[in-house]
């Protein structure tokens, strides 16, 4: 998964100090003072602008990525958030590299004192970096939350399994899955995402349990939730509704089916109902029992039966959209992460 190969996020301390490791190294090397100055300046502007286009560079357009993903960043921190952050820092690599070019040629070389003038450049330089810390911490946080999601896949047919708690639904992807359902982090769920997968011939089809999402009414749940939820449920290409008709769930019948309207409310794909238990309590309709495996083929067939090859997700511009023809955005370098300002005085902060 691309958010797991985003590196560890520096903070503007980390950067400044390799940055100065390194410099120092090349400044021993130098015969001359002035001369040693002048490089001392060219190193450190150097060695900072690269490592803040690197974290830059690291972190995916989101823009590109699957709508599971896009609206599950837009959940948790905000796309336009993420992007400001980034701006932030391309600002920041912008000035610390001008920084480099006007104090690190003739301006030092010639100075009285290439000390004083060196101890100068590198304060601005500090400055700048120090500027952004806060942009750089939140960049970790993100990047430390994204490399945990799990991999719901596009490409792949997804089968969203929805119902109140207990009434079977990780045993329902656990008998299905042609190997160990997998659980993974997801902020908005009380356990985690469960992640199970069944093969047809060399293709898969992905069964996913999000606990705490689709397992309460809309009026028990908050605006990020429904985010959450509408990530979920734009990766779906059919609905499995589990109804526990014995009610030994711990939730009447009848609630169960107002869930079911609400669910059926917020698609526009297939939603297969099925009840549970079905050793315990018959239901009408489709029904099975995950204990005893009775009817699970049946629901399986079922659900095989709907399989439909999934269509790549249209690409988004900035907005949202749906992008035209060569509007996808293609990085930081064209404008897309510019904090808003053509030109900032080095003194400025750029906004959180």
């Amino acid at each position: 998964m691309e958010f797991e190969r985003i590196p560890t996020v520096p903070t503007a301390d980390e950067v400044l100090d390799r940055s100065f490791r390194r410099a120092a190294a090349k400044m021993r090397l130098k015969a001359n003072k002035n001369r040693a100055n002048e490089d001392f300046v060219k190193a450190v502007s150097s060695a900072v602008h690269d490592r803040l286009v690197h974290v830059i560079q690291s972190f995916p357009i989101f823009e590109d990525q699957t709508p599971f993903y896009r609206d599950t960043v837009e959940a948790l921190f905000g796309i336009e958030r993420l992007k400001m952050a980034l701006g932030n820092v391309g600002w920041a690599a912008m000035h610390t590299k001008r920084m480099g070019f006007e104090h690190g040629g003739k301006r030092i070389r010639w100075a009285e004192d290439t000390a004083a003038m060196r101890k100068k450049a590198v304060a601005r330089i500090a400055s700048i970096v120090h500027q952004v810390d806060k942009d750089l911490r939140f960049l970790n946080d993100v990047r430390n939350v994204l490399r945990k999601l799990p991999e719901v896949k596009d490409d792949e047919f997804t089968v969203v399994i929805a119902g109140y708690p207990n009434v079977g639904k990780s045993s329902f992807i656990k008998l299905v899955s042609s190997a160990e359902p997998e659980v993974a982090s997801y902020p908005f769920t009380t356990k985690g995402v469960i992640l199970g997968h069944r093969y047809m011939g060399r293709k898969r089809i992905q069964f996913l349990d999000t606990p705490g999402l689709l397992d309460r009414p809309e009026e028990e749940r908050n605006a990020i939730e429904e985010q959450a939820i509408s990530a979920v449920v734009n990766s779906a290409h059919l609905i499995l509704f589990i109804l526990d008709p014995s009610e030994y769930c711990g939730y009447p019948i009848e609630d169960q089916y107002r869930l079911l309207e609400t669910v059926r409310a917020m698609v526009s794909v297939p939603v297969i109902v099925v009840s549970n238990k079905a050793d315990i309590k018959g239901g009408d309709g489709l029904s099975m029992s995950t204990a005893t495996g009775e009817g699970v083929d049946e629901v399986l067939a079922l659900i095989l039966s709907q399989y439909r090859e999934p269509a790549p997700a249209p690409a988004k511009d900035a907005t949202g959209e749906e992008a035209e023809d060569g509007a996808a955005v293609e990085g930081w370098e064209t404008g897309l992460w510019s904090s808003g300002e053509d030109e900032m005085d080095e003194q400025d902060h750029p906004e959180d």
